[in-house]
């Protein structure tokens, strides 16, 4: 089997590393991926979003499956032009992939069909979202979501009336966003513990896979700016058998049957974003795709044959499967540049990462980097994902953070309570 990844970040590197264990595979391509993925994939210098390129390497190439990783390629249709010569992918078609292209449609979908969510309003233009904030009908703190993609950033938490007001300015009429910021939706701010839980599903049949927390928040301690993701880990007891139940019975299978319902089935991977609140599991938003940093924590703990499953998913028949995942936990740290989520330099070397990587239980994935004259260099504001992964929690947290230690360049950033939350969860 001949395997495409279309993306360059963190997550296509994880993917890129589980697929090519695969006996199945004989050679594996990313498009246009990093130098992490060039240790086990081809790259190709392509635009993962550019549908008449990718199609034509898919065909010249006789390519057997193609794994989209980031989300924009799915909103713009490129499992559609894929399917449409015979083509297998593992990601939703466009009409599906609304489910993160757009957070309007998102929550009217879930009000219409009962699955709970937050309270929410749909603002078009920026007075009458000023207005309802004024109002008094959201208490305070408040959310205000960029209605299309915003590279994980467009879901700004408003303190007060003036951030609040703030961050409807910034969206709708300074366009921080772009597009995105055409519509807006205001909702409350719901409590409780986040976790993300991502299932595979061939538009009937549902396939978990082990729960993960992101740490969206720029610092410890979740302050500072949201970012795409600092870190992330997974373990089985962020979820209990119970609560894992009743996800899937409240939340993902009427999701999948509501799709299938309105002619645009989902086939791919759905990632939720929960909040575990006093009442019971809540949708914070969905994603049409693996998560990133999420995907760095759970693929090293997944004993199923990658792409086995995610070729049973392209052919639209999941009956039976069960994915099997190595006990314990495992915890990726993000190490970002120098003011991100804001503007940073690049261009500094970076050292470490082969020292790092002695640890046989210690994985280092590529997201923003290159190489230049010859040395391993920073290009993005995530840099690299360290993960290590371990027979529980406490041990899987000291592994990485050794692992962390051991790589250097100018500026890097990272938190040093990733997975906190899990070790009060399992040490008391």
């Amino acid at each position: 089997m001949k395997v495409l990844v279309l993306g360059s970040g963190g997550r296509e590197h994880a993917l890129v590393w589980k697929l090519a264990q695969s006996p199945l595979v004989e050679k594996v391509y990313c498009a246009p991926g990093n130098p992490g993925t060039a240790g086990c994939a081809e790259n190709i210098s392509i635009r993962p979003d550019d549908a008449d390129v990718v199609l034509k390497l898919v065909v010249d190439r006789d390519i057997d499956l193609t794994v989209v990783g980031p989300e924009a390629p799915l909103v713009c249709g490129i499992a559609d032009r894929l399917r449409a010569v015979g083509k297998r992918v593992a990601g939703p078609d466009r009409a599906a992939a609304q489910l993160e292209g757009s957070k309007v449609f998102t929550k009217r979908f879930l009000s219409e069909i009962g699955v709970p969510t937050a309270r929410f309003e749909v603002f078009d233009e920026a007075l009458s979202a000023e207005a309802a904030v004024r109002s008094g009908r959201f208490s305070f703190p408040l959310v205000v979501k960029a209605d299309g993609l915003a590279a994980g950033k467009g879901v700004l938490i408003c303190s007060d009336q003036d951030e609040a007001l703030a961050a409807v300015a910034g969206v709708m009429q300074e366009r921080r966003f772009g597009a995105a910021g055409n519509r807006i939706v205001i909702e409350e701010f719901l409590v409780g513990e986040e976790v993300s839980f991502m299932v595979l599903t061939d538009g009937e049949n549902v396939v978990p896979m082990v729960p993960s927390q992101d740490h969206k928040a720029a610092f410890d301690d979740d302050k500072g700016p949201n970012t795409g993701g600092m870190g992330a880990y997974s373990m089985d007891a962020l979820l209990t058998p119970e609560l894992r139940e009743t996800v899937i019975r409240e939340i993902i299978r009427p999701t999948v049957a509501g799709m299938a319902e309105r002619g645009t089935p989902f086939r791919g991977i759905l990632y939720a974003g929960l909040m575990l609140t006093a009442e019971g599991p809540k949708v914070l938003e969905y994603n049409v795709r693996f998560g990133d940093p999420e995907a760095q924590a759970v693929l090293p703990r997944l004993n199923t044959d990658l792409a086995a499953v995610l070729d049973a998913v392209a052919g639209g028949d999941l009956s039976g499967w069960e994915l099997e995942w190595k006990p314990g936990a495992a915890v990726c740290v993000v190490l970002a540049s120098e003011g991100y989520p804001g503007d940073y330099a690049m261009g500094h070397e970076i050292t470490g990462v082969d020292e790092a990587e002695k640890d046989p239980q210690t994985v280092i994935f590529h997201a923003g980097t290159k190489c230049a004259e010859g040395k391993l260099v920073t290009a993005g504001g995530r840099v690299l994902g360290v993960t290590s992964w371990d027979e529980n929690l406490p041990d899987a947290v000291r592994r990485v953070y050794r692992g962390v230690e051991k790589i250097h360049f100018e500026g890097m950033h990272y938190r040093r309570d990733i997975a906190a939350k899990g070790l009060r969860k399992v040490t008391g």
